[in-house]
């Protein structure tokens, strides 16, 4: 564990794709000068966003944070997503949907380098949120022709979102989609992430706990903790080693929870 705590990310200078990064919608998130945001406290205590606020974050096309609950990581992905103009229920850009506000103060704290000339459209998945949205869609029909989410199944929504959103240049913040899909759900998931990575004109920003997801060719992988983010190799991860370590042998992690 100790050596793994030496590789802790250095956030202000990953590897950067200069060329291709030109035309994303982000380029860095870092701390807005004017606003003090009280580390004493929740969510400034989170390991993940002193270290953000500290140190700044470069945004390549496709970056994935992964951890335990608690760590921070949705938390992070919703500030992210506000400051970029999402709601933080969900829903693209301009969408307003807003049931009963929960969520924390952190975005008025972050600030976007914007890269130049990229598109500022953007849709915010967020799993827990998606329900209520779909009601909004309803609750607020356009002129274009929406299916009809509620009549289907949770995976099946989430399936068609993707397919009918996440097709312009913009930015896609995604906070634990896995939660709704299938074994080949995820996979369409991965297909798309690995899409939009190579567009050049399409960044996504993921939170999860799918080590299938996390697997993403071209991902740069956040882990999310108690030391912060550390960048990490996909088999290196704890998400990883654990479900491993399950589906080798079962009986060894039951044994300690069943009695």
């Amino acid at each position: 564990m100790e050596k793994r705590r030496d590789r802790v990310v250095q956030l202000g200078s990953p590897n950067r794709q200069t060329d291709s990064m030109q035309s994303l919608p982000i380029e860095r998130v870092f701390r807005e000068p004017e606003v003090t945001l009280s580390t004493r406290t929740w969510p400034g205590s989170l390991a993940c966003v002193r270290q953000v606020l500290d140190a700044g974050l470069d945004v390549g096309p496709l970056t994935v944070l992964v951890g335990e609950n608690g760590s921070g990581k949705s938390t992070l992905v919703e500030g992210i997503a506000q400051a970029y103009g999402l709601s933080a229920e969900g829903g693209s850009t301009g969408a307003r949907n807003s049931t009963r506000a929960t969520e924390s103060a952190l975005w008025q704290s972050l600030g976007l380098s914007r890269g130049i000339g990229a598109s500022r459209w953007g849709f915010f998945l967020r799993a827990e949120t998606m329900h209520g949205f779909y009601s909004y869609l309803e609750a607020n029909p356009t002129t274009r022709s929406e299916p009809v989410f509620h009549e289907m199944s949770h995976g099946e929504s989430f399936l068609e979102i993707l397919a009918d959103r996440f097709t312009s240049p913009g930015l896609y913040v995604l906070d634990e989609p896995e939660s709704a899909l299938s074994f080949t759900g995820c996979l369409s998931l991965v297909e798309l992430l690995h899409n939009i990575a190579h567009s050049g004109t399409m960044q996504a920003i993921v939170a999860t706990h799918s080590p299938l997801i996390a697997a993403t060719p071209g991902a740069r992988i956040l882990e999310v903790g108690e030391w912060g983010l550390r960048e990490q190799a996909w088999e290196e991860l704890e998400l990883v080693q654990h479900w491993r370590g399950f589906l080798g042998n079962p009986d060894l992690y039951l044994r300690h929870i069943i009695n």
